[in-house]
């Protein structure tokens, strides 16, 4: 899947992926900021999240619009700056009034410089491909970017909680899920007496001899300044993403081309008529409409999933379990995973060899780590957003391999057929979530009152969760990029790649109704909403099938 791609990718998709992992970080412990600084209810918390997620992913639009006319490259790079500027903002401690407005600056400057770097770098990726030697690699291609995209955000969990456990260790502290929102009760005076029960003996356990005012308020200001670090980490990222991309874009400057500008020799853009054009932009705005809903259900991850993992989810984890908790031990199952592909798909003996020994090695020292860890693993409920893109990375040269095989049998499936097909596996991700969700209390009556260790479930309810998930994003994500790429006219490849993430951004503002959601109503009943949305969009899309494979060939 490596052979004989442009140098140009990979300098494109590391890039990237230093973007990406600072974002993910940001991203992992934003919600849990938002309600730990500012003591926000879900539903607030959902609205910022949700709007912060529409403007991220609809600023793509301005910036491709931008793009189209004065070059993808300067986007880019002035993309980078700004969202700098806006990951500095966020980390810096500050007092809750002035920090609420700093928040919302910095949000908005994240989400400017995010739509002039994402959409436009992904455009170039897309120019890559339309040489000739290049054009049917196109699909693997954006395979291999998403991968790449989804090793920054793997390592990202385990920076943010890094960052948690340091500040809070600094100050006497550790983490406990629950104190935040009964510590912001406690202050308003609106906490019940059960809850002021359960909060003192969480003092107790926390060794805090002062008041329980003071105690209130200072685990709150450290739990955020904990957070503030991590959005620390998101600045370094950015400064080794814009190395990357400044040293090694002699690889892909010839990428960076739009309708306006000359073209490499070997590139040729294809004339369509008016109607073809129109066929095409229609085309790709009937996949925009379904892919809303799927972007409605996967960004769940980062506001009602978390919340889940945080309130419904088992604090610690033995046995096997432990493993998955380790980014590194999910490295090196990655490893393990490539280096049996390429045992067996190597031509050569040595390289046989090699891969053999790779693979053995990598599970060598899995198996030390397993014996070296500790009986029991604490785990913070960021941390299960590891698992979407340790599944990506995994599973990808599964998914090209199955794919491959079935394009040499003439059986592979339309991009617009892979979309659909991703539609239902996600529904069935959230049937597994509902089930496991079935016999809890609501989340008021948990914020009311706590819930009994002995209630709380399996982390692997989550983690099959967002296996089941990773399945219908690999159908869906990179190929809707690929089709966009690949049908959008040329006249209008930056607009058209600004609205597939305009459709992005109102999934993600759609996040929020979920999140509206969490409080009375059964939490089976939560997902089961997720479920009948992506099973109504999978009929839709496959009611217009024909029209879609039409202009995909």
């Amino acid at each position: 899947m490596f052979e004989g791609q442009p140098k140009g990718l990979y300098a494109l998709a590391l890039a990237n992926t230093g973007e990406r992992f600072g974002y993910y970080t940001m991203l992992a412990i934003f919600t849990l900021f938002l309600q730990a600084k500012f003591g926000f209810t879900a539903a607030t918390t959902s609205t910022i999240f949700a709007s912060f997620l529409a403007g991220v992913y609809f600023m793509p639009l301005i910036g491709g619009i931008l793009a189209d006319k004065f070059g993808y490259g300067k986007m880019v790079t002035t993309g980078i700056i700004i969202m700098f500027a806006g990951y500095v903002l966020l980390a810096i401690p500050m007092a809750t009034n002035i920090g609420l407005y700093s928040m919302f600056g910095a949000l908005a400057l994240i989400a400017l410089g995010t739509g002039l770097f994402k959409g436009n770098l992904q455009v170039m990726v897309g120019n890559l491909y339309d040489a000739p030697e290049y054009s049917a690699k196109r699909d693997t291609a954006f395979s291999l970017f998403y991968m790449a995209i989804n090793i920054g955000a793997l390592f990202a969990p385990t920076a943010a909680t890094a960052m948690t456990n340091y500040v809070l260790g600094k100050a006497g502290f550790s983490y406990v899920p629950q104190i935040p929102s009964l510590a912001h009760q406690f202050l308003d005076g609106t906490i019940t007496a059960e809850g002021e029960a359960t909060l003192t003996a969480m003092q107790t356990a926390q060794n805090f001899t002062g008041s329980m005012a003071d105690f209130c308020t200072t685990y709150i200001e450290k739990l955020s300044e904990a957070y503030n670090y991590g959005f620390g980490v998101a600045c370094i990222s950015l400064i080794a993403s814009m190395a990357i991309y400044i040293i090694f874009r002699p690889t892909f400057k010839h990428a960076d081309y739009n309708s306006k500008q000359a073209k490499p020799a070997n590139v040729h853009e294809e004339e369509l008529t008016p109607a073809q054009t129109k066929e095409r932009i229609v085309a790709l705005l009937l996949v925009f409409a379904v892919v809303i809903f799927f972007w409605m259900a996967f960004h769940q991850n980062g506001l009602t999933m978390t919340f889940f993992a945080r309130d419904y989810t088992a604090h610690e984890v033995t046995g096997m379990d432990r493993l998955g908790f380790s980014v590194w031990n999910l490295a090196l199952l990655i490893v393990t995973v490539y280096a049996g592909f390429s045992l067996f798909q190597s031509k050569t003996g040595k390289g046989k060899l090699i891969s053999g020994v790779i693979a053995t090695l990598a599970l060598v020292v899995l198996g030390i780590n397993y014996g070296t860890m500790d009986p029991t693993l604490p785990i913070l409920p960021q941390i299960f957003q590891q698992f979407n893109p340790f599944f990506v990375v995994a599973l990808t040269p599964v998914s090209l391999a199955v794919f491959g095989s079935l394009a040499k049998k003439g059986k592979e499936p339309s991009a617009p057929r892979k979309i659909g097909i991703g539609m239902v596996i996600a529904a069935v991700g959230f049937m597994l979530l509902a089930f496991g969700s079935f016999g809890l209390p609501t989340p008021a009556e948990v914020e009311a009152n706590g819930i009994a260790e002995s209630a709380l479930v399996s982390p692997n309810w989550l983690i099959s969760t967002y296996l089941v998930l990773t399945f219908a994003e690999l159908f869906l994500s990179p190929m809707g990029i690929s089709f966009v790429s690949k049908v959008a006219p040329p006249k209008y490849k930056g607009a058209m790649m600004g609205l597939w993430f305009v459709a992005t951004a109102i999934g993600n503002y759609l996040v929020a109704i979920i999140g509206y959601l969490w409080g009375d109503m059964q939490l089976w009943m939560v997902w089961s909403v997720l479920i009948v949305c992506c099973l109504l969009s999978a009929l839709f899309i496959f009611s217009i099938m024909k029209k879609l494979e039409k202009v995909a060939k």
